[in-house]
């Protein structure tokens, strides 16, 4: 009876599995030159296991009259974050995907969205379309978080945080991570947030109702009415400034006096440094290849023709039939795809360390742009 018992359910899922593969392999024909995945991302955007990660926006809720909070539901394969970590987020902007750095604005959430406040700059072509222009049910692109800027464990008995403007966010991520837990966090915090004016301040609200809790000592500066922060006299500010543990975050002016201040009296510091960056494409443009080559290239060839006439062994699996074996990293720079014009930029320090990958039979030059072919993604 035993060995009836067992050999029953062994014969039942070689039957099952065999008319799973029998129907994947019908599937797969069905969509051919597509792969099934191909189909599956068009109606389950967010499953697991997908070849980029996606977000669907949840909602857009407005901060300041230039500022906006994005929530997103992202994709299966998310693997959280440590508050004071950041998100790489790529946006499609008239045809255009671009990739921007933004800080998580929350901890752990148990619906597992994420949220990232995003203040617009002028000239700023990401950060005014989500702004402005995001709405509910939008797909982003997005990439696991990275950063180093995340407190200690255990926390310091004593910490002081200095932000400025759109420097805030990293910071609101860790207060508002630290000020939800059930135990109360025994650190003794001192926020000097500085921003140009009372009205442009995000998160203002919030910060005051944290400071009337006795969660933190608040020291609001506004550029209209205090003058230019000048660090010099922070001790004056916080006069117990020699024994708190500082974090900062805002723009390059600010974080290099306070890296001069800090060094000149010994204290720790850690910081997180924002930079708007903007990319314009062109049409054509060089190609710079890993070996330091660099070719000239219209905007109307595949930079896989432009590489090979060049004598550059490229990957490729084209002419084979083998779909994304031409996939390389792109460093830096920007590209157009030929079959329909959308370009695709990666920024140094914005995009992934990795850079972003590319198909080099279908995209051409769109300006500069920098391959490191020597690393391609081995497609199938």
């Amino acid at each position: 009876m035993a060995s009836i018992s067992a050999s029953g359910p062994a014969r039942g899922f070689s039957a099952g599995s065999s008319l799973r593969n029998a129907m994947r392999r019908v599937a797969e024909a069905a969509v051919t030159p597509l792969e099934l995945g191909d189909v599956l991302d068009v109606f389950h955007p967010l499953r697991g296991g997908r070849a980029g990660l996606q977000g669907r926006i949840v909602s857009v809720t407005p901060e300041t009259a230039e500022s906006a909070t994005i929530l997103v539901r992202p994709g299966r394969d998310w693997a959280g974050h440590v508050p004071g970590q950041y998100v790489r987020v790529g946006v499609d902007v008239d045809g255009v995907r671009l990739w921007r750095t933004y800080s998580l604005t929350h901890g752990p959430r148990r619906d597992r969205n994420l949220s990232f406040t995003v203040k617009a700059i002028p000239g700023g072509v990401v950060s005014n379309h989500l702004v402005h222009r995001a709405r509910a049910g939008q797909m982003i692109q997005l990439e696991q978080a990275e950063g180093e800027f995340v407190l200690p464990v255990p926390i310091p008995r004593k910490l002081l945080m200095v932000t400025a403007g759109s420097g805030i966010t990293p910071v609101i991520g860790m207060l508002r991570n630290l000020f939800s837990r059930r135990v109360p966090v025994d650190t003794d915090i001192t926020l000097v947030h500085v921003n140009q004016s009372e009205s442009s301040a995000l998160f203002r609200d919030e910060l005051r109702a944290h400071s009337t809790a006795g969660h933190l000592a608040l020291v609001e500066r506004y550029d209209d009415c205090h003058g230019i922060l000048d660090v010099d006299h922070l001790d004056e500010l916080v006069p117990d400034l020699d024994e708190r543990l500082t974090y900062a975050c805002g723009p390059a002016g600010l974080l290099d006096a306070l890296e001069k201040h800090h060094a000149d009296r010994g204290l720790s510091l850690t910081t997180e440094r924002f930079r708007p960056v903007l990319v314009e494409a062109g049409e054509g443009g060089s190609v710079t290849f890993s070996d330091g080559r660099e070719v000239e290239a219209d905007g109307a060839t595949p930079i896989l023709d432009v590489a090979e006439n060049a004598g550059v062994l490229m990957p490729s699996g084209c002419r084979m039939g083998i779909c994304m074996g031409c996939v390389v990293p792109m460093r830096s720079g920007a590209v157009r795809d030929l079959r329909n014009g959308a370009v695709t930029t990666a920024i140094p320090g914005e995009t992934g360390p990795e850079g972003v990958p590319i198909q080099t039979c279908i995209n051409a030059a769109a300006g500069e742009c920098h391959l490191d072919e020597g690393r391609a993604k081995r497609g199938g």
